[in-house]
């Protein structure tokens, strides 16, 4: 039996030679005259505008497409051993979706003259990831990667321009976590964004940790008649816990420095 292939990861390295890939296969079933749009939200669009992070495995996006690139999607996976949804518009169930993205897209590269791709510029990803405020995932250390980069580039971005984008895409009455609010503000007022970063990204590492083991400790609890209720009600508690905690373990993380 062949040793089992390791699900490569999705880079900022290999993002492009993937889309590439996708838009020959598409353009295979269906030649040039039925031209696609791709507009890359979430961890994908991070990686195609900045550095700081390492990887995703898995792009979030909107999708405009004739049907055949779910075929093409699937060609892809197969060939470089992908995840099962490598490429997936599952976020428009979520809190984080607006059907004003489209509107606030930017260009970003064009393949095989059929492809189209396009990005969210920094605001509205900021806005995105504070909708979605997500402590054991990373859109915490992606809200300060992505104001560290600006602030690398003397091309600052105020809490003014970020409001505004949350309006523009969730309206007047968005409801955003309270964790994830109170955490841009204490980014803010700070200026060290780089030691910020690391210590956000190693918090959100911590809390996934806490988040696997709460799963694998009520695994068994699957085949019981209340078994979702149950893992729903702890899940909510223990992340309820771990909001709580997230921005005290930052700041005793500072004042250790200090």
């Amino acid at each position: 039996m062949s040793p089992k292939k390791e699900t490569p990861a999705i880079t900022k390295l290999n993002l492009d030679d993937y889309l590439k890939d996708l838009a020959k296969e598409y353009r295979k079933l269906v030649g040039k005259k039925m031209p696609a749009e791709i507009i890359l939200v979430g961890g994908a669009a991070v990686l195609a505008k900045y550095g700081f992070r390492e990887l995703t495995y898995d792009i979030d996006a909107i999708i405009v497409a004739a049907s055949a690139m779910k075929d093409a999607l699937t060609r892809i996976r197969d060939k470089h051993n992908l995840p099962h949804a490598w490429l997936n518009a599952d976020f428009k169930k979520t809190t984080s979706y607006s059907n004003k993205l489209y509107e606030v897209s930017v260009y970003y590269k064009t393949f095989s003259n059929v492809l189209a791709i396009r990005t969210i510029t920094a605001e509205y990803l900021l806005a995105m990831k504070l909708m979605s405020g997500r402590t054991s995932k990373y859109d915490l250390s992606d809200i300060v990667g992505i104001l560290w980069e600006h602030q690398k580039e003397n091309t600052p971005i105020s809490k003014d321009a970020i409001m505004n984008a949350v309006f523009l895409l969730y309206g007047n009455d968005a409801k955003i976590p309270e964790v994830a609010m109170t955490f841009l503000y204490s980014v803010l007022e700070s200026s060290d964004y780089e030691t910020l970063y690391h210590e956000t990204r190693e918090s959100e590492i911590e809390a996934k940790q806490v988040e696997i083991e709460l799963r694998n400790e009520h695994a068994n609890l699957i085949k019981e008649e209340n078994a979702s209720y149950t893992v729903s009600t702890q899940g909510q508690e223990q992340q309820i816990k771990q909001k709580q905690s997230f921005l005290e373990k930052l700041e005793e993380k500072r004042n250790n420095k200090v």
